[in-house]
């Protein structure tokens, strides 16, 4: 009896397939896009109530198509003297940090408050946020690219 032709087997992957590249720190810094909502100036009476509130919403935009962990953070306070003689110093109300998750192109409003103790003008990107994907073994998440100065005029009536 014969035996049947042994065959040798070929195993190839097409060149096209495309291998999960690990996203580049520009990208992983670019995850979320934040943008920060308020008025240009507020009118208050420092006279009737020391303390001036200004409602401000944080906009946080996931620019990708992965889930991603965020964590926002408005402990940081300005430290430079120069940028306090210039803006002054303002407070944040009520929770400090934020941990949230959002969907691939989600888009999520925080709503804040900023307390003001006296009339100038403040700049109010001042809240760190980080993000990492979700399933991102990292014990850190990147710091988001921080957008332009946000100003706030506020003036007393």
């Amino acid at each position: 009896q014969e035996l049947p032709e042994t065959v040798l087997l070929k195993f190839f992957r097409p060149e096209n397939t495309p291998v999960p590249a690990r996203p580049t720190p520009e990208q992983l810094s670019n995850l979320i896009k934040t943008s920060l909502h308020y008025p240009e100036s507020f009118n208050h009476s420092f006279h009737q109530k020391s303390l001036c509130l200004v409602p401000v919403t944080l906009l946080l935009s996931n620019c990708s198509q992965a889930v991603v962990d965020v964590m926002i953070d408005l402990r940081h306070k300005t430290t430079s003297s120069e940028a306090l003689e210039i803006h002054g110093s303002f407070t944040w109300l009520g929770q400090t940090q934020y941990k949230l998750q959002l969907k691939s192109r989600e888009v999520y409003s925080l709503q804040l408050k900023a307390c003001f103790v006296h009339t100038g003008v403040y700049n109010l990107g001042t809240p760190r946020v980080f993000a990492k994907l979700v399933d991102q073994v990292t014990l850190f998440e990147t710091s988001q690219q921080n957008s332009m100065p946000a100003l706030i005029i506020i003036n007393n009536i």
